[in-house]
């Protein structure tokens, strides 16, 4: 493997497979079977979920719900991805723990930091939920914050796309997908697979980021083996070169 410690994000979508809304049980449990295998390989892994299969706070903002309601929603949505999460990883005997940047002892631990390495030192897997606490962060923002505090040494972001490309390649058949970009040069192209803020604060750390297609089955695996899947938004990428 080619990590020590990784975040793994997952967004919301990506659990619902070809269904609109929900948790697809055919995608958790495939999802779960890889993170196993990357766990039992020696990897520290935690993960972050979105919560957009059950709940898009910015969607539902724009139809002019406040803001923070809107946010706040969507962190519960995530608790509700990340308890089954953790129900698929444990049926497979992986050791795992939920930890909630929101208040909800019932169901989850508190996110503290040092608390958090020391699952992960012991091989259980850590679930991030709640995404920052704060409304007006994606989970995106989440999952960087979160691997800055846990030092790990890549984000992995698994998406419904096999990497950055330069226009939405649903839309623009055309699009061209980068092998690897800087993060400067994704900031001011503006691409939207991975939100801004994020971004900005992987490169104030040196971050990298690996954004690669949940749709093919074993690709978590190959990114945590440092295959070439997806695309690279790092300190040291092949600036430009689409492909």
């Amino acid at each position: 493997m080619a990590y020590r410690r990784i975040v793994l994000k997952l967004s919301g979508e990506a659990l619902a497979g070809d269904q609109q809304l929900g948790i697809d049980p055919a995608r958790l449990a495939a999802i779960a079977a890889e993170v196993v295998e990357v766990a039992r390989a020696g990897v520290q892994v935690s993960l972050v979920l979105g919560g957009g299969n059950f709940f898009r706070g910015v969607k539902l903002q724009a139809e002019r719900m406040d803001r923070v309601a809107a946010d706040q929603m969507g962190m519960l949505a995530t608790v509700i991805n990340g308890i089954a999460m953790q129900d698929a990883l444990e049926s497979r005997g992986l050791d795992t723990r939920v930890m909630s940047a929101l208040a909800m002892d019932q169901v989850a631990e508190r996110f503290i930091r040092r608390r958090a390495i020391r699952h992960l030192e012991k091989g259980r897997c850590v679930i991030f939920v709640g995404g920052t606490g704060s409304p007006y962060f994606s989970t995106d923002t989440a999952a960087a914050l979160r691997a800055m505090e846990i030092h790990a040494d890549a984000i992995l972001k698994g998406t419904k796309v096999d990497g950055v490309y330069d226009a939405d390649p649903r839309q623009v058949p055309a699009a061209k997908r980068f092998p690897a970009i800087s993060y400067q040069e994704f900031i001011q192209r503006n691409l939207r697979v991975m939100d801004m803020a994020a971004v900005a604060l992987c490169q104030d750390n040196a971050m990298p980021v690996v954004v690669f297609s949940l749709l093919t089955p074993g690709n978590i695996v190959r990114a945590s083996r440092g295959e070439p899947v997806g695309s690279c938004i790092g300190p040291q990428p092949q600036l430009g070169a689409a492909s």
